[in-house]
């Protein structure tokens, strides 16, 4: 069963219960956040963030050159954002607050019914019920995530704060908080079940780790680092 939503292109990737705050400038972003606002109370007020596989998600225009020209293209799996707070602003734009709901396939591109794509998009299974491997999986990352913490952040005392005991709610929390490329982010969004999640997750921060302690910095581009959304 397939759903129609609207898409709004990010050099991010979006995970469910996270939270992504946004400007909205452009004008057929402007129009689909109008379009949500003014919906029937109780109609879910929700949009599709999809990371940019290549391209940029800012329309050319006066000042603002698309890199490299051609057109936007998308990944396959993204995640909805929730409409959760809107300020409009005095140019007409907005500032967004929105929260990661459920994660979806793209199955199809429409990008000529309006101002801003929209996507018939199918949604994907989220784990039900416990997972004693999940849950095993889990005590092992938040170990890992602590130390790998330990070496990016320069006040120990920051990493005092309480990590998710849910599998399923702590592999989101760390794939968008790790310093990770958009491709990585991208790979674990794409995984359906959560004790898969954390295992890669563990490869990834045992991987970060080793080389943190070698050379004391992430071996990352700074144009591939994506930018985490706000654990909610």
């Amino acid at each position: 069963m397939t759903a129609r939503l609207p898409v709004f292109p990010l050099a991010t990737v979006l995970f469910p219960g996270l939270v992504l705050p946004l400007h909205i400038f452009e004008e057929r972003y402007r129009a689909l956040i109008r379009d949500l606002v003014g919906r029937p109370e109780g109609a879910p007020r929700e949009f599709g963030v999809v990371a940019i596989r290549a391209g940029w998600e800012v329309a050319p225009g006066p000042g603002r050159p698309t890199p490299g020209g051609g057109e936007v293209t998308l990944h396959e799996v993204g995640c909805t954002a929730e409409l959760r707070q809107v300020t409009e602003l005095d140019d007409g734009g907005f500032d967004i607050v929105t929260v990661g709901r459920r994660r979806f396939r793209i199955a199809e591109v429409d990008r000529q019914a309006g101002p801003y794509l929209t996507a018939a998009v199918e949604w994907l299974p989220e784990p039900a019920g416990p997972d004693e491997a999940a849950e095993l999986l889990a005590a092992r990352v938040i170990s890992v995530f602590r130390q790998y913490l330990g070496l990016v952040r320069a006040d120990p005392e920051e990493i005092s704060e309480q990590l998710p005991e849910d599998p399923t709610v702590l592999s989101h929390l760390v794939a968008a908080t790790a310093v990770l490329t958009v491709a990585d982010r991208q790979r674990l969004l794409a995984i359906d079940d959560t004790a898969a999640r954390l295992r890669a997750e563990l490869r990834l921060l045992n991987r970060e780790s080793a080389l943190l302690r070698q050379v004391r910095a992430v071996p990352v581009p700074l144009s591939e680092l994506a930018s985490p959304p706000a654990p909610n």
